[in-house]
């Protein structure tokens, strides 16, 4: 886990997103996932991003978490940031994690202001391969869990994927996968991961940004995920830019490759975020 995942601690405003602490548990190890909230005030209801900073599902990166909250807070959306499950967790932790998140957003959407239509998930890197995974996984809810949060549906309104891990196929992100899977997997439990594969009529609308130089996550898989949505008619947004390398986040020191924020708060207003 790096340094930054070190740092990253719960605070008086974080919610925990598990009662039951068995959830939290893997052989010897316990973590117990959370969501920071970054709220505006705001005097009608606005649309919210749910944020999954990268970190090959190993740790996960400071820089690609409350810095991107309050910049989607300057221009007037909620947003949260999530802190779920990494290695030694296997799938399906991380989903699980992210998939109460949303129902927990959805739930108190009436007391924080926010369009409970209008809520997305933003990743970076494996953040990303985590974000879009809710996007193809996601379920309407379970009319007759316990909790009553389990009731409301997770899918997500909108997909944000920033230079995300995708394919387990050629250009596959390994460490990843490796870290997510455990090594020596089936080529069919891999098959279940590429999400390029798994694109449906009814994922959502997807804003998707890579550099062409990455070389921690190739291009392709930015580019693979288009073709798929093209393929069944989801509207998207992306944008490619020639050099910024690998985990940018919101790239401030290269002003060009910064546009995506805007460019993505225009595509978000435009869908009446």
């Amino acid at each position: 886990m790096n340094k930054e995942s070190v740092l990253a601690q719960p605070n008086e405003e974080s919610i925990f997103l598990w009662v039951d602490h068995a959830w939290n548990r893997q052989g010897n190890g316990e973590f117990c996932s959370w969501i920071d909230p970054y709220l505006i005030q705001t005097g009608v209801p606005v649309g919210a991003i749910l944020i999954c900073p990268g970190g090959a599902y190993a740790g996960q990166s400071f820089h690609e978490g409350e810095p991107v909250a309050r910049q989607f807070n300057r221009n007037g959306f909620h947003a949260f940031v999530l802190h779920y499950r990494v290695s030694p967790f296997r799938h399906p932790a991380p989903l699980h994690d992210i998939a109460r998140a949303m129902r927990i957003i959805r739930w108190h959407a009436s007391a924080w202001k926010i369009k409970p239509d209008k809520i997305a998930t933003c990743g970076f890197s494996a953040g990303g391969h985590l974000a879009g995974s809710l996007g193809i996984y996601f379920d309407r809810g379970d009319p007759q869990a316990e909790y009553l949060v389990e009731r409301l549906s997770c899918k997500p309104d909108a997909l944000i994927l920033c230079y995300p891990v995708i394919t387990t196929g050629n250009f596959a992100n390994k460490t990843s996968f490796a870290n997510l899977l455990g090594n020596n997997v089936s080529s069919s439990v891999l098959r279940q991961m590429s999400l390029e594969l798994l694109v449906r009529s009814d994922t959502p609308p997807t804003f998707l940004w890579h550099t062409v130089d990455d070389e921690g996550v190739s291009v392709e898989n930015s580019l693979l995920f288009a073709q798929a949505l093209r393929k069944y008619g989801i509207p998207f947004e992306a944008h490619l830019y020639p050099h910024g390398g690998h985990g940018g986040g919101l790239s401030l020191s290269d002003k060009h490759v910064a546009t995506w924020m805007s460019l993505c708060c225009q595509w978000l207003r435009k869908m009446d975020w």
